[in-house]
């Protein structure tokens, strides 16, 4: 009965008011930055692109799953600027949902080495909802006849980032627009609303010694109606090619995390989650992988390699 759990929580957010976590989830958050704070894409000395792949809860039916493009890049010559795209593909159960935007963001020098970012997003997103593949207890009941075909939604959303060589932190809100996917009726009371994503994200690396640096790092996320979440991670760089890390999040999964630079351009990196709940019993983990490409200029000298 377990591989029906996420068909009933669909069940449920579609027939009553809830205010809960919509935003697809990242372990390698790190490494995605542009996706949930908009003002990251003008931090980029040249041309960058990613894909990331997260499949969460393995085993269990209808569990998320979760794909992810971004590019970015600096805008010719306004260095201080920089353009991107983003576009998610995320599926649970009988849903799906993918949400495509473009970021532009803006930098000022506030001291040496130190810089400012401020970044907007806006795109669309795109509903589906099949409700035939629910375990629907009345399979004749009117709520569930019709589906939900390519219901679109704009978004609109705001960030900001701070970074020297050494440190970045970033407050960001992805989607400021509270919009509702299902209007009530005098038949159908049901509403489900897009609620406000709230990132604070910051960082530190530490030189250790010539070929070992050191990043913690932390982000908390916050959304009205869900507990507060909170990812606290530990990375090391060996000679600027390997990377291993272990995360933890809040009283729900400890992560580890590996990556490797396999030339100037290319970047892989592999996470897999260890969930602490009674969720770990019936799924085997979840598991993420990305691939970065970054297109350096090579008349432009990079003072450091970027570790975030």
């Amino acid at each position: 009965m377990m591989k029906y759990l996420l068909y009933g929580l669909l069940f449920l957010w579609s027939s009553t008011w809830m205010f809960g976590q919509q935003n697809p989830q990242y372990t390698q958050y790190m490494y995605n930055t542009q996706v949930i704070n908009p003002a990251y894409t003008a931090s980029k000395e040249s041309f960058s692109a990613g894909l990331l792949y997260r499949t969460q809860w393995v085993g269990l039916d209808g569990a998320p799953k979760t794909a992810t493009f971004s590019a970015d890049t600096p805008l010719g010559r306004y260095e201080n600027m920089g353009l991107g795209i983003n576009i998610s593909h995320d599926e649970i159960g009988p849903s799906n949902k993918t949400i495509a935007t473009i970021n532009y963001a803006y930098e000022i020098d506030i001291a040496a080495n130190a810089k400012l970012s401020f970044g907007v997003n806006a795109g669309v997103d795109v509903l589906n909802v099949d409700f035939r593949k629910l375990n629907i207890y009345y399979p004749d009941d009117p709520y569930f006849q019709e589906n939900i075909d390519n219901r679109w939604q704009p978004q609109i959303g705001a960030g900001i980032y701070y970074y020297t060589n050494r440190f970045y932190a970033g407050l960001s809100v992805p989607n400021l627009l509270e919009t509702k996917h299902f209007e009530s009726s005098e038949s159908f009371q049901a509403v489900a609303a897009e609620r406000m994503h709230y990132y604070l994200i910051a960082g530190y690396v530490f030189d250790l010694n010539y070929a070992v640096k050191f990043k913690p790092a932390t982000m908390l996320k916050a959304v009205e109606g869900a507990p507060l979440q909170w990812d606290v991670s530990a990375n090391f760089l060996f000679h600027e090619k390997f990377t291993l890390g272990a995360a933890y999040r809040w009283d729900a999964s400890v992560s580890a995390l590996a990556g490797f630079q396999i030339n100037n351009n290319w970047f892989i990196g592999v996470g897999y989650d260890y969930q602490l709940t009674n969720l770990e019993k019936y799924s085997d983990g979840s598991y993420e992988i990305i691939l970065k490409f970054e297109l350096f200029n090579p008349r432009k000298s990079i003072l450091t390699p970027r570790f975030f």
